[in-house]
């Protein structure tokens, strides 16, 4: 396993990181869930990224269970907060309430005293900007978090929210935004930004929901078993990709792939890592053979010829509109 430095801060974290968003407390039993997280271990992944909504809080139960016992200091993990957690008004956002009722309830789930990194799951259009990182900073000053990010902000917001960190003397570091070959929409604003104020990208789905694994085959139906045949494990985000102009479009990256002497997934891991501004990609796994095969990915160097010949496949196909960078969430 490889290591990158968080952004510009002095956190190392693993090239590939193990996120349970979508598996552990919902779509795999608990049994499966530590197998994947041993397996992790095993191949040198220290970083774990979970948050407060996943599996309604239970995700960050069953991780807690899976890393007690390890040696704390020699583990990254990361949560989030902004997603509702209850059935209040308070119950969601990023209210000083919310934020400091949420942090205490994630502490108590993981089993830890802290969490390497605390990230803001949205940004919260209801609250002031002001407001929200004060209670981030206190968090950070009372030692519960040791450094703070974001997820799907635009640019204009991570540097209004880096500006605030500056001031209120808190490490803001990185940005969790959705990034593959097939979804590159914060490389125009997010990417330039970040570079400039040392934040580093942590990125999910670099496969695509698993499109990019090349499992899917256009004119038939999905997997059983599968991401995209689960309510419950993001459907409704996979199913953007399942045309057949997508799918067949992603089977001709089949050649690529066995000439670099990869699988489908590790080609669309080790591609989001060739972008110097990420620090680290996350991959889930319902098995430990996937964290097996999806590690392999780090370390690996894309020539310039391969990169070039996967943008002219996946070109037209892919998303990069910048105002996509974000998901819109107000409160309702």
């Amino acid at each position: 396993m490889k290591f990158r430095h968080l952004g510009r801060s002095g956190l190392m974290v693993s090239e590939i990181s193990y996120g349970n968003w979508i598996t552990h407390g919902s779509q795999v039993e608990e049994e499966a869930a530590l197998a994947c997280v041993r397996a992790a271990l095993d191949v040198g992944i220290t970083t774990f990224d979970t948050a407060d909504v996943y599996a309604a809080t239970r995700a960050e139960e069953v991780l807690g269970r899976a890393l007690h016992g390890e040696r704390r200091e020699g583990l990254e993990i990361f949560t989030k907060v902004y997603w509702p957690t209850g059935p209040g008004r308070n119950d969601r956002g990023l209210s000083r309430k919310h934020i400091m009722e949420s942090i205490n309830g994630s502490l108590r789930r993981l089993g830890t005293d802290y969490v390497d990194l605390y990230q803001a799951h949205r940004y919260d259009y209801s609250t002031p900007l002001e407001e929200t990182m004060s209670a981030f900073a206190d968090i950070v000053h009372a030692g519960k978090a040791h450094y703070i990010g974001v997820s799907e902000w635009k640019a204009s917001q991570i540097r209004e929210a880096h500006q605030l960190a500056r001031e209120l003397r808190i490490p803001l570091v990185s940005n969790q935004p959705q990034y593959s070959m097939l979804w590159r929409v914060i490389e125009a604003e997010v990417v330039p930004t970040s570079e400039e104020l040392g934040v580093g990208q942590i990125v999910w789905s670099p496969m695509a929901q698993g499109v990019l694994s090349g499992k899917y085959l256009p004119g038939q139906p999905p997997p059983a078993g599968s991401r995209a045949t689960d309510e419950k494990s993001g459907a409704a985000f996979v199913a953007r990709f399942l045309t057949d102009e997508v799918l067949g479009t992603v089977q001709r990256l089949r050649p690529l792939a066995e000439q670099a002497g990869l699988s489908m997934a590790q080609l669309a891991i080790a591609w989001v890592l060739q972008n110097p501004n990420v620090s680290s990609a996350i991959i889930g796994a319902s098995r430990p053979d996937q964290v097996h095969d999806n590690v392999k990915a780090s370390g690996v160097k894309l020539d310039a010829d391969l990169l070039k010949a996967i943008d002219e496949i996946v070109g037209p196909i892919t998303e990069r509109d910048p105002a996509k960078t974000e998901s819109p969430a107000k409160r309702p």
